[in-house]
């Protein structure tokens, strides 16, 4: 499938969920325990971030770099 088309998808797929509907912005703990148990679920020698504090502060910045990058328009 095209990735453009893909992503328009799954575009519309969270779109049609109210934010006051979403599991993870209205259970901040559960959101946390997802993620505690997605990261324990990475061998403990692959978690690059663990290891590399520098290279998680670079992919931080530069997945809120991203997400801030191009204003939203109501068609989106």
């Amino acid at each position: 499938m095209d990735p453009e088309k893909q992503r328009a998808i799954a575009r519309k797929g969270g779109q049609n969920v109210p934010d006051e509907k979403r599991s993870f912005s209205q259970n901040p703990e559960l959101a946390a325990k997802a993620g505690r148990k997605g990261g324990q679920s990475v061998d403990p020698t692959k978690r690059s971030f663990s290891r590399d504090h520098q290279l998680a502060s670079e992919a931080g910045r530069k997945g809120g770099h991203a997400s801030h990058s191009k204003p939203r328009t109501a068609a989106e």
